[in-house]
């Protein structure tokens, strides 16, 4: 009997080591990729997409606020005025570097330099001025003059647009594109009856003329201090 136990038992042990040499070995877990997990945990959202419409790229500050920063504007022959800021920076000095807003009498201090008359200069003259007066402490300044916000040169529209107010007059700037950045017209606007007030001068200018093409001389550059009124 015990023999026959010893048999069974052997025959049963057998079977099962060519069971598991015949099984086929478990498939390790699938990888999870990290930016799967990084995507789906809280807090980890992917980002709002850039905005892309050219519109809303180019909406002009509706209050026509100073605005402090953004792209300096460094062109040769811009003329400095009263209220803009300047940006002044003097390599290796960083005591010296600093913003300085053009007082309405046309001047701004500098430590080191103390007064100097900014406005009615351009970049590289007033870039000048500066280098020259830093000589007597500095052997050779390395000085760069750019403007951080126009404040000086505006123009002004008013009546029925949807943002009435004060512009920076930044670049050259026609009667229709100062009416564009003012956000189009109101209801009851008299389009054929704008006019631009420029000193003692009244000038006309018909919107639904140019638009359609006629009569384009109209469409004049705007000068600083200009104010369009449209009825």
């Amino acid at each position: 009997m015990g023999a026959a136990i010893r048999s069974v038992t052997l025959v049963v042990l057998w079977c099962l080591g060519v069971a598991a040499q015949e099984a086929p070995p478990a498939a390790p877990p699938a990888p999870v990729s990290a930016d799967r997990v990084v995507a789906h945990e809280p807090g980890n959202s992917p980002p709002p997409p850039a905005e892309t419409d050219p519109i809303r790229l180019a909406k002009p500050n509706a209050l026509g606020e100073k605005i402090l920063g953004g792209a300096p504007i460094i062109d040769q022959a811009y003329v400095i005025g009263a209220e803009d800021v300047l940006a002044i920076s003097v390599w290796h000095e960083a005591e010296l570097t600093r913003q300085a807003v053009v007082r309405p009498d046309g001047k701004i201090t500098l430590p080191l330099v103390g007064e100097l008359t900014a406005a009615g200069l351009t970049l590289p003259q007033l870039n000048a001025a500066i280098t020259e007066g830093l000589k007597k402490y500095i052997i050779t300044p390395e000085v760069n003059v750019s403007v951080q916000a126009v404040n000086s040169k505006k123009y002004y529209v008013q009546g029925e647009v949807l943002k009435p107010g004060p512009y920076p007059l930044v670049v050259p700037t026609t009667v229709m594109e100062g009416l564009a950045n003012a956000g189009g017209f109101r209801d009851f606007a008299n389009l054929k009856k704008i006019t631009i007030l420029r000193g003692t001068e009244r000038l006309r200018f018909n919107y639904k003329e140019v638009r359609a093409g006629k009569r384009l001389e109209q469409n004049i550059l705007l000068q600083p201090g200009d104010q369009i009124l449209v009825p």
